[in-house]
This record gives C-alpha cells, structure tokens and sequence, in this order.
C-alpha cells in the first residue's frame, strides 16, 4: 500500500482576479489557469490581497514518492474511501505525486480512515515549513 505523507500548512482555496495576481510567497502553491479563472492553492498566510472568492480552513497530505503516469486508480481508491466515510476533497496533481486537501476539521478522520485502510501515513519531510 501507498506511504501518505501530512503537509504542516494551513492551506486555502482561492480565486485570482487576474493572472497576475497569482504570484504569492506561499512556500507550497499550485495555480491554475483556464478560460473562466485564475485558481490558487496556498498558505493562508500567503493568499494574495486582490482574490474574488476564498475558502480557507485546509490541510493537505500527499502520495509518497514519484508516481508513474501508468499507474491507474490511486485517487480513485483514496477519494472512495473518504467518500465513503463522507469527507470530500479537493485534490491537485503534479508530475511527480497528487496532494490531496481536506477541510480541517475532517483531516484526522480522513487520515484514520485511510491508515485503517491500508495505508502508511508518515510526517512531511520536505523542507521546513
């Protein structure tokens, strides 16, 4: 079974007035654009000051490791143990790994649910927060 890895920031969930304005100091972010907005994952210490919507109150954990592009099913089997446990997510993929987020209130539960399901859940080992 896949190692999980708990990221030590408060994150928050944001919408960017403009392209520019997605340019934060948040040590961990993730961006998005499309033809309908500006999306921004990052520290809420770090959330930009011109943003349209905003929810705060997120954790975040990831998949260990660097997953190859063939493997199929490994959200999918996480995302269906927390539905079943009726937690929901919001979840971002890089080329190495995909974070998901949960709202804090029900990041201990989900982190439960998925070590009784198999799964190893580790401290983050990456940089200091």
């Amino acid at each position: 079974m896949l190692k999980l890895e708990k990221l030590p920031y408060d994150l928050t969930v944001c919408k960017a007035a403009e392209e520019k304005d997605l340019a934060t100091d948040s040590r961990i972010y993730f961006s998005g654009k499309t033809d309908e907005e500006y999306s921004l994952v990052c520290e809420t210490s770090a959330v930009p000051e011109r943003t349209t919507a905003r929810d705060d109150g997120w954790k975040a954990f990831r998949i260990c490791g660097t997953l190859d592009f063939s493997l199929i099913g490994i959200l999918s089997r996480i995302s269906a143990i927390l539905a079943a446990h009726k937690i929901g997510i919001f979840a971002v993929s890089t080329f190495n790994t995909d974070y998901i987020l949960v709202k804090e209130g029900q990041f201990e539960e989900a982190l439960f649910a998925l070590k009784e399901a198999g799964y190893s859940i580790g401290d983050f080992k990456g940089l200091a927060p």
